[in-house]
């Protein structure tokens, strides 16, 4: 049912070439060789892509004459609108209407409409449904769906063709269309390759619905991987993931962040928090020595959301920190403080004075200093240091 060979020929037509390759870090990390298929680099930003072109290309002529639609506020949104674009399509992208607007302009921008409708993206679906019935255009489903899926596994064609021995692929897992299509291609080619699936611990349903041997819907999903944070997936994807994912890792929201964070330092590359599922989930494989493939599924990402989590990224690894220390209230006093500072060659980032929080004298204040240091080891050096000198440091 699903030809994957002739799926890439259709998608070559519109990809970037996403080449692995070796990462000396991250082998690091799991004593394994580890190798990135970087999809974060592809046309529209993510893997998604790929699905949408192949569904869109064997769509009949009717079919491309009255148009599509779907819903998305992501990367499938993108995907679609820019595979209609390529092929003449009108296509309709219904998205919720809390959308943040930096995602509806990168859809406008491919030459999609963009109805913007409902407070959830079930309301949002559901719309999409309905004006397909009515206007009978062609729906788009974002993960289950079997043209779809076979777009999403020409990744796992384009790895066992360019690396020679491969032994574990590793997939980051929301609705299931990647896995799905990845572990399909390459278990008809090598069957002794496995695959390992990787989703946020807050939104598990692939894990759930396996385990349970029914899909399972979550109550609610919670992650900073927004593009993983799928409650319930599709029928066809559970089917096929059942039956060729070799195992399954789950990893938490800070995991998630340090693998976001070592990525861009490490390769100087972005991906989307669900993008590095793969990467997290590295320093939790049991075994070693072994040919690893990591797929970056993505890497759209507002510039602000970047801000936010390299600090919160630089906070927890102990390059940024914050210290609070006593002084009295005595003229010279602070300037004194900072110069102690100075001297452990932190560098300050914010003070402040509070006056009125309690201390333990009832002359001191509080200083509240916000420092970027070079980690942990120069963190305890600082502490050490006002400690010696007599500071009460919290």
């Amino acid at each position: 049912m699903l030809n994957f060979k002739e799926a890439k020929l259709r998608v070559d037509e519109v990809i970037n070439p996403t080449h692995l390759f070796y990462s000396d870090y991250f082998s690091g990390v799991c004593n394994n060789n580890v190798y990135i298929k970087p999809e974060n680099l592809q046309k529209t930003g993510s893997f998604k892509l790929r699905g949408a072109y192949n569904k869109l290309s064997k769509l009949d002529d009717k079919s491309k004459e009255v148009g599509i639609i779907t819903a998305s506020a992501g990367n499938h949104a993108q995907g679609v609108a820019y595979s209609a674009n390529k092929l003449g399509i009108d296509a309709t992208i219904c998205m919720p209407e809390q959308t943040p607007m930096i995602k509806v302009d990168g859809t406008l921008k491919y030459g999609a409409k963009v109805d913007l409708y409902g407070k959830s993206f079930d309301e949002c679906k559901d719309h999409a449904i309905a004006l397909a019935e009515e206007k009978g255009y062609t729906f788009i489903p974002p993960f289950d769906d079997f043209d779809v899926i076979e777009g999403q596994g020409t990744i796992g064609l384009e790895i066992v063709e360019e690396l020679k021995y491969v032994d574990y692929v590793i997939v980051p897992v929301g609705g299931g269309g990647l896995i799905a299509g990845i572990a399909k291609c390459i278990k008809e080619i090598s069957p002794l390759i496995k695959v390992i699936g990787v989703e946020p611990y807050s939104a598990r349903s692939m894990q759930e619905s396996i385990k349970s041997s029914k899909i399972i819907k979550l109550e609610g999903v919670d992650t900073i991987a927004d593009g993983t944070a799928v409650a319930e997936v599709g029928k066809h994807t559970y089917d096929i993931a059942k039956d060729y994912v070799d195992d399954w890792i789950t990893v938490t929201d800070e995991e998630v962040l340090m693998a976001f964070i070592n990525l861009m330092e490490k390769h100087k590359l972005v991906a989307e928090p669900s993008g590095a599922l793969s990467l997290a989930a590295l320093q939790k494989l049991n075994f070693y020595n072994k040919n690893v493939v990591s797929v970056i599924s993505g890497g759209n990402i507002d510039m602000s959301f970047i801000s936010q989590l390299i600090n919160r990224g630089l906070y927890e690894t102990g390059r940024i920190t914050i210290v609070n220390v006593e002084v009295p209230n005595i003229p010279g006093k602070l300037q004194e403080l900072l110069a102690n500072i100075a001297y452990t060659k932190a560098n300050v980032i914010s003070i402040n004075h509070d006056s009125l929080k309690e201390t333990s004298r009832f002359k001191n204040i509080n200083v509240e200093i916000t420092l970027e240091t070079n980690g942990p080891e120069h963190v305890k050096k600082i502490w050490d240091v006002l400690a010696k000198k007599g500071y009460i440091v919290h």
